[in-house]
């Protein structure tokens, strides 16, 4: 295997442990929210859990959804981190300057015949454009003193270079995205199994022989109405979320690609002076 692949194969296995990390942590925080901070007697008339939360606190309203709603908090903590996961990696990959400033600097080196200018300057720009045009740009250097191959055969070996520092490069931009799309999916799911949880409580307190139990219809009816605001608020979350990274990792694999096209251009170009 390849360095390229070899670091690859590492980043990928550092992102499955960090995706798996993230879940478990997620889960027992929001247990210990739920239990700990919702479930705090200080919430409830007569701190009982069990009864009634004071009036206005939505911790204790919260706390009524039932055991639907640890699972409800870890969706939403799993999505906030992933958001900020993703922001940090494309501000990563977008590298530290303006990515059209980045593009027409190596153009201009290239009529110029600077080769090692233009190394120097992806090594400072950094990021996938960078990494992609800095693959390219070796090739083409040693491409140029290859006088084994003919010209076609030359501009062949550039495409193929520029297409698997890019092809190495894209799954690292659209990591994790599942995730967020697998939420987006599952938060209003979950929501609805909590709903239906709590209309059951709720129906089964009117079922009651003599007067309904107040409480207990009270507490089904909060179950359903917290657990589908929920799942609702995590799912529209997670899809704005989702389409706002989809289009960022658009453009910027547009970018990557346009780019690439104009170096085989620059280089078909100079083979044929």
């Amino acid at each position: 295997m390849s360095n390229k692949g070899q670091s690859q194969s590492f980043k990928e296995a550092l992102q499955s442990i960090f995706a798996t990390s993230v879940i478990l942590l997620s889960v027992v925080v929001a247990v210990a929210i739920y239990l700990f901070v919702m479930g705090d007697p200080v919430n409830f008339e007569g701190g009982n859990p069990k009864g009634h939360p004071l009036s206005g606190n939505y911790l204790g309203m919260i706390y009524k959804g039932g055991p639907i709603v640890p699972l409800l908090i870890t969706v939403i903590l799993v999505l906030i981190t992933f958001c900020i996961e993703r922001w940090i990696t494309l501000a990563r990959a977008k590298g530290k300057g303006r990515l059209s400033t980045f593009v027409r600097n190596i153009q201009t080196l290239l009529k110029e015949d600077k080769i090692e200018e233009a190394i120097q300057i992806c090594d400072k720009q950094r990021g996938s454009l960078a990494n992609v045009l800095k693959a390219g740009l070796l090739r083409y250097r040693s491409l140029q003193s290859d006088s084994s191959l003919p010209n076609d055969q030359k501009v062949i070996a550039m495409q193929k270079e520029l297409e698997e520092a890019t092809a190495l490069e894209l799954p690292l931009l659209s990591k994790n995205l599942v995730i967020l799309s697998t939420i987006s999916s599952i938060s209003v799911l979950i929501g609805l199994i909590g709903t239906v949880l709590g209309m059951i409580r709720a129906f089964s307190a009117m079922a009651t022989s003599g007067a309904p139990d107040a409480l207990a219809l009270s507490t089904g009816i909060s179950e359903a109405l917290i657990n589908t605001a929920f799942g609702i608020s995590g799912s529209t979350i997670a899809i704005i979320a989702y389409n706002f990274f989809s289009t960022k990792i658009d453009a910027m694999t547009y970018k990557i690609d346009e780019a690439g096209f104009s170096l085989a251009q620059t280089f078909a170009t100079t083979l044929k002076k």
